[in-house]
């Protein structure tokens, strides 16, 4: 029997990439995604059938508990269970503190750290129930080491290891690992933004000289999704090409 994978911001960048590789190895995947955004959504679902990975879509802000509670209970009607949850969706409203306003702080923070919570807890019920989880989070090298002007991002991605790590303690008996993935500079429609000087400048301090590829975050999600990995929990794995190194 196949497993449910419920990946949230699954139809963009890394989001897209861990709802390929995990449907490439067999996985159900259900890909997440912003309400506003379903034409990209139904048009990425396209080219996914095109290549001939089927993959299910659903709409939530994740950011809102009512809008992910309602998306759970739909998903849980559809397919009787959801064994693994990969909470990816993630935005960023960059500034100085001191111009930051209380919107863009209250949308990083209930996006990239609030999501853990509207998510986790109707999921988690139904993992107990069946005696079998993975829950993987994904956080940021940023929240180890700080960036200028994201002081809204790296608090909501530091939150997210805690949070980890304290679920991690409360499931564990049920069968169910929590874990962080914490991705360094990835080649993404973000990164690719960046001016070409001032990117190349950013890879000379990655000790591997390059940017991380999305199907490198997507391997290690896989790793940590597998019926194998059962006794590691509560646990960050780096992926940044030694840019920080706990």
């Amino acid at each position: 029997m196949k497993k449910i994978a419920l990946v949230t911001g699954g139809t963009t960048g890394l989001g897209a990439a861990i709802c390929t590789n995990l449907g490439n190895d067999g996985y159900q995947v259900i890909a997440n995604f912003y309400p506003e955004l379903e034409k990209e959504a139904r048009l990425w679902q396209q080219q996914c059938d095109k290549a001939g990975l089927h993959c299910a879509i659903a709409a939530a802000d994740v950011s809102d508990p009512s809008q992910s509670a309602l998306m759970i209970e739909r998903l849980l009607r559809e397919y009787g269970r959801i064994d693994i949850l990969i909470n990816n969706a993630g935005i960023i409203r960059d500034s100085t503190i001191s111009k930051m306003d209380v919107a863009d702080w209250n949308a990083v923070i209930n996006t990239n750290l609030g999501s853990l919570y509207n998510m986790c807890k109707p999921v988690v019920e139904s993992m107990q129930q069946h005696r079998f989880g993975r829950i993987v989070n994904l956080s940021s090298v940023n929240a180890q080491r700080g960036q200028f002007g994201q002081t809204n991002y790296c608090a909501a991605k530091a939150g997210v290891h805690g949070f980890t790590k304290a679920l991690a303690q409360e499931v564990a008996k049920h069968g169910i690992t929590v874990n962080t993935i914490s991705p360094g500079l990835i080649q993404t429609s973000m990164v690719e933004s960046i001016p070409k000087d001032m990117l190349n400048n950013f890879v000379e301090t990655i000790p591997v000289g390059r940017v991380g590829q999305p199907h490198e975050i997507a391997r290690a999600v896989r790793f940590l999704v597998d019926d194998d990995a059962g006794y590691i929990t509560g646990h960050e794995m780096e992926v940044n090409g030694g840019l920080f190194m706990h």
